[in-house]
């Protein structure tokens, strides 16, 4: 069974999402919060719902990491843009930085993700909670 925690802003949105989960016997609705941070390590996944048309936040606490590896600041931004779908040169555009160093960022992304796209790269990033929408 996959212990889930459910995050939203909105208690009614809360309550909701959690007995909709609760109601597959797959699932084991272990906490409800309004905060990734009141989150304990005892959940396998966390779904964290947002107002629609709003953009997936970075979260900089317990998942600054990904499978044990360290995302540095800049990674996480550029993680970010990726999942607002972005193409190369409006990252590079956005943070005041070279198309080729963007470039270099997602390698490097890649190889620490162990993904071949950027997709991938946006799924493990939800997955593990470096990624909030």
């Amino acid at each position: 069974m996959t212990r889930v925690a459910v995050v939203a802003a909105s208690e009614e949105l809360r309550v909701a999402l959690a007995a909709a989960i609760a109601a597959s016997p797959a699932f084991d609705v272990v906490m409800v919060s309004a905060s990734v941070e009141d989150v304990g390590p005892s959940v396998d996944v966390i779904l964290v719902a947002r107002s629609a048309g709003a953009s997936p936040a970075v979260h900089r606490g317990r998942g600054d990491t990904i499978g044990g590896t360290v995302l540095s600041n800049r990674e996480r931004e550029i993680l970010a843009l990726l999942a607002d779908g972005l193409g190369n040169k409006q990252i590079a555009a956005r943070l005041g930085i070279a198309t080729n160093t963007v470039k270099t960022h997602l390698e490097l992304l890649f190889e620490k993700l162990g993904v071949s796209s950027r997709a991938e790269a946006v799924a493990a990033g939800v997955k593990q909670g470096v990624l909030l929408f």
